[in-house]
């Protein structure tokens, strides 16, 4: 049997992902019980960072952890990728001795081309393109509070960035309309949008996208890599803050989301991301329940 990764939501077909996420409902009960479960014992994840992380670091070594498994984290200091290996060789040889590598770096391409000298399961922790894993989250938290996303309306204020690409596959994968809302200059890769179709409606009026959204996300202005143009982001984002005034354009009963780290008053007020609608507390810890989840399905 060939070896599944998981580099974009499109790996999945739409019952694997719901099936992912039901599990990852389960396994947070499991967990919340006290009851031990160990299916990845002896089992062990090599953890590739060339990006700074705390939620994507935290939550796959606690969950091989509590699946009885271990995890090895690995930056570009402490190996021979910082010194010039190629990425194939690094792949050849990780993948002998680990039984999953999740990658967290800069270059999609990167954990493309890794995957394809991997003999075990590659995960993307986020590249520049996509951040998959927190989408999982995301539509779980989603579940938990409102039940299936499917037809339902997402919109997703702010820059169109891995995270926006990401939302872009989930709306296909899981069925839901999505409105994004950003700057023309801003707007999110015009091929990922395109092989959406109306799944993918694009606006540059927060408020006209936003109009009775079930859910209502955003992410910093500035990602890390693009320290050096927020002055000029703070400027062309104008407008695109989600406050409780842009929340009431919402569905009554509308989800806030963000997938950390915040700046209150830039991207989102206090009073939206520290208010009643707001879930991203639930969001975050559910890193922990979807990849666990995740590492399942490719492990075992």
């Amino acid at each position: 049997m060939s070896v599944r990764h998981f580099l974009t939501l499109l790996d999945l077909d739409t019952k694997e992902l719901n099936s992912l996420v039901s599990r990852a409902v389960e396994l947070k009960a499991i967990q919340q019980r006290g009851e031990i479960y160990t299916p990845l014992k002896n089992k062990v994840l090599g953890m590739v960072f060339e990006k700074s992380s705390t939620r994507t670091r935290v939550s796959f070594e606690t969950a091989m952890i509590q699946f009885g498994g271990q995890a090895i984290f690995l930056s570009p200091r402490d190996t021979q990728l910082g010194r010039g290996e190629i990425i194939e060789d690094s792949a050849r040889v990780l993948s002998r001795m680990l039984d999953a590598i999740m990658i967290r770096t800069y270059e999609h391409d990167k954990v493309q081309l890794f995957s394809e000298y991997s003999r075990v399961p590659v995960i993307n922790g986020l590249t520049d393109l996509y951040h998959p894993c927190q989408l999982l989250a995301d539509m779980q938290t989603f579940v938990e509070h409102r039940g299936s996303i499917a037809g339902k309306t997402v919109c997703y204020v702010g820059d169109g960035n891995n995270m926006c690409h990401s939302f872009i596959n989930a709306a296909r994968q899981f069925e839901f309309k999505l409105h994004i809302a950003a700057p023309p200059a801003y707007e999110p890769d015009a091929d990922i949008v395109a092989a959406a179709g109306e799944r993918v409606a694009i606006f540059h009026d927060p408020r006209e996208a936003v109009e009775g959204a079930h859910m209502v996300t955003t992410d910093v202005w500035a990602s890390m890599g693009q320290e050096s143009e927020q002055s000029k982001r703070e400027a062309d984002f104008t407008g695109f803050r989600v406050t409780r005034k842009l929340m009431k354009l919402a569905d009554a009963d509308a989800l806030f989301m963000h997938c950390l780290p915040a700046h209150r008053g830039e991207e989102v007020d206090a009073d939206v991301i520290d208010g009643p609608q707001s879930v991203v507390w639930d969001e975050a810890e559910n890193r922990l329940h979807a990849q666990k989840s995740l590492l399942e399905f490719l492990l075992t």
